[in-house]
């Protein structure tokens, strides 16, 4: 095993992360309807917690407006009442076999809330690439010390650990910045 092999297997994880960080993101609102604003919503479904896209069909008919159909007509009651106790501000009617949610603009305290949201999902992340990034320096330190690789490949892993850690944070600080942006527009 090389030094290359530590870094073949670092940049698929930091991968990960940022895939994980845009499906993160996803969730936190905007003056604009999305259906992945419900992907967090969990609903008791026969007492068992059920994610919201597995038990009904969810859509933006309108920039202001979403729409909930449950695929058993029972549990509209049940979606409404998930919906209203997430923590997204929002307040869903239901007329017996859809429920619609009427998105409200947001107000400049509740967008600083979620740029807020988003700069703390965004601190994860990045915690989370440079925990990886320990993980290879790791690795490489004990490669090196078992006599593995010599110090010149050590040290070259260890900067090419570091570019890649560098890369991979500026990709969560323009997402982040372009989410913010979002949000902040009115």
């Amino acid at each position: 095993m090389s030094e290359k092999d530590v870094i073949k297997e670092t940049r698929p994880r930091m991968e990960t992360v940022i895939e994980d960080f845009r499906r993160k993101l996803a969730t936190i609102r905007t003056g604009r309807a999305a259906v992945s604003l419900l992907d967090n919503v969990m609903v008791d479904y026969y007492g068992t917690p059920t994610p919201l896209n597995q038990m009904a069909s969810v859509h933006a008919p309108e920039p202001q407006l979403l729409t909930v159909q449950p695929w058993d007509q029972s549990q509209v009651g049940a979606v409404e009442k998930a919906i209203r106790a997430s923590d997204l501000g929002l307040n869903p009617a239901n007329d017996g076999k859809l429920v619609r949610i009427p998105i409200p603009p947001l107000t400049e305290e509740r967008r600083k809330q979620m740029a807020k949201q988003a700069h703390e999902v965004a601190e994860d992340h990045r915690t989370a690439v440079r925990n990886i990034r320990r993980d290879a320096n790791e690795r490489l330190k004990k490669m090196l010390k078992d006599k593995q690789i010599s110090e010149d490949n050590e040290r070259d892993g260890l900067e090419e650990v570091q570019k890649l850690t560098n890369s991979y944070i500026s990709k969560i600080d323009d997402l982040t910045k372009t989410k913010e942006h979002e949000i902040t527009s009115v």
